[in-house]
């Protein structure tokens, strides 16, 4: 397919689901048996954030696995009402999350989360979450380049974070770093999983010093851009085309974290001279401004023709209405303002409840 014509495609897809088809009508499809798999008697993804004063889940002071640039609180944030609000979906309730519980049932397992930042946002929100439940069980914290691991060791229970930005490989070539479309080398790092976790799509819009690649490269031709979209839509599909030949779906349950928004653009929640920076409270709107991203719909889109079982978890309009929960300049790490990523304990500790609930309901 040309690539004229992908963008075409991915054009009227856009256009098709776009027209009075929310985030979770598509997971609901009778036509895609990968996303309705665990959708049939509730509708995760389709809610409202409420007020509950038993939130948050986990102190965060309690919790060694927080990075610096999540930890909000010890970095100065002076609100708190953002820890306080829990994710109701409307045609039922998400399950108590119980750590102990999930430990036991995952006893003897791995688990690995494969991504860039945003996969290690939701890496240590679910560390902290069974930590909170399991104070005092033997913890084995390893920190390495590329791949950290945490052990829950009198439950052997293995949580890994492979972290890889675009999933598919950038190589070191003689004339620069390629991006490679087409390519997974590290793929074998994450066979032998008894649930994997993906996630990508930050790192395709980084443009100029920040990204990481010199040359993009796909079936033996070499470029030096493409369109991201295009270049995603084929990364992704690599991506597919791994998972179809190397997960055995009596082994490995497979995951996709979905498209976790940004909140710089004020115009997006229908406040454009304002950024996630002093927002202290979520958008309680029933349709968010932005509508759908298109990068959402090339995931649909692939995850739909993958053969083996793959469940998305569909986070992009929950997240969207969190324009309150990120670090802004309550960072350890990064200068300026975070609108990008999530403070801990924050929005992905509803990402990995609603996972939970996806595997234990």
């Amino acid at each position: 397919m040309g690539m004229g014509l992908v963008v075409f495609s991915l054009f009227l897809l856009f256009l098709h689901h776009t027209k009075g088809e929310g985030f979770n009508a598509i997971n609901n499809n009778a036509n895609n048996n990968r996303s309705r798999v665990l959708a049939t008697s509730c509708n995760w993804f389709r809610g409202k954030w409420v007020y509950d004063s038993s939130y948050p889940l986990y102190d965060p002071f309690k919790c060694p696995f927080i990075e610096p640039e999540f930890d909000c609180q010890k970095y100065g944030r002076p609100d708190s009402n953002y820890l306080k609000y829990r994710w109701q979906p409307f045609s039922c309730s998400l399950p108590r999350f119980n750590g102990l519980y999930f430990l036991r049932k995952w006893k003897g397992k791995k688990i690995m989360f494969v991504g860039d930042s945003l996969s290690l946002n939701q890496f240590q929100s679910l560390t902290c979450m069974i930590q909170a439940w399991a104070p005092n069980s033997q913890i084995s914290y390893i920190k390495r380049d590329g791949l950290t691991s945490v052990s829950f060791l009198d439950y052997d229970v293995k949580i890994y974070l492979y972290r890889t930005p675009y999933l598919v490989d950038v190589v070191n070539e003689r004339f620069g770093r390629v991006l490679k479309l087409d390519s997974i080398r590290g793929g074998d790092s994450w066979k032998g999983m008894d649930m994997l976790i993906f996630n990508t799509w930050h790192w395709w819009t980084h443009t100029g010093r920040s990204q990481p690649f010199d040359y993009i490269e796909d079936g033996g031709k070499t470029w030096k851009d493409m369109d991201r979209m295009i270049a995603f839509y084929k990364g992704l599909t690599t991506w597919a085309r791994w998972v179809n030949r190397n997960v055995d779906p009596f082994k490995t349950k497979v995951f996709f974290q979905g498209i976790s928004p940004t909140h710089y653009e004020g115009k997006d929640w229908d406040q454009p001279t304002q950024s996630c920076t002093g927002q202290t409270q979520p958008f309680f709107g029933m349709s968010y401004p932005a509508g759908t991203p298109m990068a959402w719909v090339v995931v649909k889109k692939v995850i739909g023709r993958i053969k083996k079982p793959v469940y998305l978890l569909d986070v992009t309009g929950l997240s969207q209405y969190r324009k309150d929960a990120h670090p802004a300049a309550y960072s350890g790490l990064h200068n300026g303002n975070d609108c990008s990523h999530w403070c801990l304990p924050g929005l992905p500790d509803t990402w990995n409840h609603i996972l939970y609930a996806t595997l234990f309901s």
